[in-house]
Parts: C-alpha cells; structure tokens; sequence
C-alpha cells in the first residue's frame, strides 16, 4: 500500500502550523513533509512529531526571501555564500528532525532575461552555478547520510522557474554523478510539463528520489482532474516502490472533508 505524507504548508491550514502535527496524526498519517521549517525552533518540531508518532518525510532548504517572491538559491550567480549558508541550516534542522532528505530550490530566472540573447547568458552561468552549489551540498549532506533531492516545477504555477522538466532535472543528477542526490517527481508538475506520467516514471525510476502528488488542474486532492490517481497508486504498488508520497495539494474545503480518496485506500 502506498505511504502517504500530509505536506502540512498546504493541509491543515485551519489551525496554526504546530497544531497541525496532531491533526495529520489524527487522520492516520504516519509522515508528514512542509517547505519550511525555519520559523519554528527544531526541538519544538521534534517533539511535535515524537509526540504524534510522525516521521519526517522532506522540507526544503532556505530559499531567499520568500515573502519577497524568492523561490530558492541554487541556481542563482552571486548567492553562493548564502546558498551554502543554507545548507548548513537544513542540515542542523533535518538532524533534530531525522529527516531523511532535502530539497534545494533553484530559484528563478530574472525579469529583466527579457530576450534571448540575455536569458541563454543568464541560463548558461546559473547552470554552472547550480551544478557547483549542488556538488557542495550533496557533500555535506552525504557527510550525515542525508539525500538531496531536486525537483522541476511547472512554469503555470511559478513562472520562470529555473528547471521545469524531467529529463533536464535526470540530466543534471547524471551530471552531478553524486549518489546522494535524486529527483523529486511530483506528479502535478510532471502531467503539467510532460504528461504520461507513468512512463516518465519509469524511464526515470532509478533517479527519483521522492514522489508528490495532487490533483491536475487545480492542485486540489488526487480524486478530481484529469489523473487517475487510483491507476497510478496501484501502479507503484506493483511495481515495488517503497518510497513516501507527498500528499502536496490544497485541499478544496476542509482538509479532513476532502480525505475521502486517503481514507479509501486505508482501508484496502
């Protein structure tokens, strides 16, 4: 049966950000994932999640200024102390969590890439600089036994987002050669971007690292849009993978009013 994980940045959202440990446990989580933790000291989130019974699935590293309208500092020339800095802060938070993996954000192209002669400039030194930044931290997080993950993120919901494919996130892992270092497969993404979602998982199933989930087009629960989850779901199941899916998704309603779909496969 397939592990799911309450990403609790987008469900629970009724009550504040620490009470939503116990209502993901109450629901029948075993995992739970966010995108940050920073907020929040990492002993507090720690005994939420002893106190809950939860597993730490996945957060991200810093990502900038995010109220800013930043969206991660990997990929971007001239952060690259602060990119490290980063690191260094996730992995302090991922060992008081014992929190398996890391995602690092690559940030966005700049407005001002206008044409093309500007963006392929733009594109040609990120590219270096994320590999550089990457090759870093999956170092330091093969130093605790820690995964790196990165994710492509479709360029509807965060335009100019620095790497939106599959195949181009595969390539930079195969470049990389870093074995701690995976990719982040979220299905609404990938459906956005590629489609045929199940034979782009499996042309790329050795390299994923972690899955998410949500409904398409609308990012609500994975029981509505033009996936079907419960082909996918049994899939996976079939196929082996062992791995935690992300339930990232914003729930239409209620959180708990919209688990139908999740309390349907706990009872199989």
């Amino acid at each position: 049966m397939p592990r799911f994980a309450a990403n609790l940045s987008m469900m629970f959202n009724e009550v504040p950000f620490m009470e939503r440990f116990a209502r993901a446990a109450a629901c029948g989580f075993e995992g739970v994932e966010f995108l940050f933790p920073y907020d929040f000291e990492p002993e507090a989130i720690a005994a939420e999640l002893e106190r809950h019974g939860l597993e730490q699935v996945l957060f991200n590293l810093p990502p900038g200024d995010w109220a800013a309208g930043e969206r991660g500092l990997a990929a971007l020339p001239g952060r690259e102390a602060e990119f490290r800095e980063s690191v260094d802060t996730a992995i302090r938070y991922a060992k008081a969590l014992n929190c398996p993996r890391l995602h690092a954000m690559a940030g966005l192209i700049p407005a001002s890439a206008t044409n093309n002669v500007s963006r392929e400039t733009f594109v040609t030194t990120a590219r270096k600089v994320y590999l550089e930044n990457l090759r870093f931290a999956a170092r330091k997080c093969a130093e605790h036994d820690l995964t790196l993950l990165i994710e492509p993120i479709n360029t509807r919901d965060m335009p100019g987002y620095f790497l939106n494919h599959q195949a181009e996130a595969h390539a930079i892992v195969a470049e990389l050669n870093e074995p701690n270092v995976k990719v982040q497969m979220d299905f609404y993404h990938t459906q956005i971007m590629d489609g045929d979602i199940w034979k782009t998982y499996q042309r790329y199933r050795d390299g994923v690292g972690h899955i998410q989930i949500a409904g398409v087009p609308e990012r609500h629960e994975p029981d509505t849009g033009e996936v079907n989850y419960p082909w996918l779901f049994e899939q996976l199941d079939q196929h082996s993978y062992d791995g935690w899916l992300g339930c990232e998704y914003k729930p239409r309603d209620a959180t708990e009013r919209g688990l139908g779909w999740y309390r349907a496969w706990q009872q199989r």
